[in-house]
């Protein structure tokens, strides 16, 4: 057994998933929903988080979904800001289509993206939260006479 010296990440792994197979079957099957709805949807916010794509322009194409169907949005010239995101989207909206047989999966879809850009904002919340944070200025003759005050910072 060959050790690989540098594993992959979570992310790495994720991004990885096969999105379109997961929505092939989990949109029209109560078995892969789970599927569908966990690590396909973690996968595509770790896909289109890394392309810079803010949640709330996946929760847009939702309601697009909801207004017009899959169809109507998987024929958008450019869904997303950017073009690759856009080239990622409109293939998981066109497998997607391919597969929805009622308006139940169209729904269902829509629902799957607003969890994509859930997860997209949670992602990019995690990271703001762990960016240091700049200390608050002393204030002049009371440097350090109240610590209890650091508690209250923003």
């Amino acid at each position: 057994m060959v050790h690989d010296r540098s594993p992959r990440t979570d992310d790495e792994v994720l991004a990885a998933t096969d999105i379109e197979a997961l929505l092939r079957h989990g949109l029209s099957r109560d078995t892969f929903r789970t599927a569908l709805f966990g690590d396909g949807a973690i996968a595509a916010a770790v896909t289109l988080d890394r392309l810079g794509v803010l949640p709330r322009s996946v929760a847009y194409v939702a309601k697009i979904v909801r207004a017009g169907g899959l169809l109507y949005a998987a024929g958008l010239p450019e869904p997303l800001p950017s073009t690759a995101a856009s080239a990622h989207l409109r293939d998981w909206l066109e497998t997607a289509a391919q597969v929805a047989g009622a308006p139940d999966d169209e729904a269902r879809a829509a629902r799957w993206l607003d969890t994509v850009a859930e997860l997209i904002g949670l992602r990019r919340g995690s990271r703001a939260a762990g960016a240091p944070q700049a200390p608050l200025p002393a204030s002049p003759g009371h440097a350090g006479q109240h610590p209890q005050l650091r508690a209250l910072r923003p």
